[in-house]
This record gives structure tokens, C-alpha cells and sequence, in this order.
């Protein structure tokens, strides 16, 4: 499975271009706000426009999975990586 992800600090963000692709592709003004990281339209926008598909301070790069894995998104300033979903457990004292 390809996954969506942000390579560098910044966050997730698309470019006016990213977005004209996804609406072109049929997605809402609402799906292109957040789409499913693997959304097929997603995947070929990033394989596709490549960095022009990116707004300033965002570099999108397509990972790709297992197709049994349960993954999520997990990011630290807006640097994204897929993680295998588990459970977790910690205290806040």
C-alpha cells in the first residue's frame, strides 16, 4: 500500500497546484483538505507533480507498506512517518 507522508518540518500541506490536481480527480474541497493518506488521487498527485505538488515548507514523498499492515500517521513538527498501529500505555506523573 502507498502512503502520503510530509519528509520535513513544516506539516502537511498541499500546493494551489496539488489541490487543482485533486479537484481535476474529482475530490471535494473537503477531501482536499485532508484526504486519506492513501487515497489513490493522492498517491498519483505526489508520484506525478512531485515537489510541485508541495506548498512551501512541506516535502511530500509516497512510502509504501504491506497491504496486511495496520498503520497510522505519526509526526514530530510536522515530520511524518508510518507506524505500525499497537497499543500503548504511559503515565503523566
Amino acid at each position: 500500500m502507498k502512503i502520503v507522508i510530509n519528509n520535513t518540518y513544516g506539516g502537511f500541506h498541499l500546493s494551489p497546484s496539488g489541490e487543482a490536481f485533486l479537484a481535476f480527480k474529482g475530490l471535494t474541497q473537503e477531501e482536499i483538505n485532508e484526504p486519506p493518506r492513501n487515497h489513490p488521487a493522492l498517491v498519483e498527485m505526489v508520484e506525478s507533480l512531485g515537489d510541485v505538488a508541495c506548498a512551501s515548507c512541506c516535502s511530500l514523498r509516497v512510502v509504501e507498506v504491506p497491504d496486511d499492515v495496520q498503520w497510522q500517521i505519526d509526526d514530530y513538527d510536522g515530520v511524518e512517518w508510518v507506524a505500525e498501529k499497537h497499543r500503548r500505555w504511559w503515565s503523566l506523573r
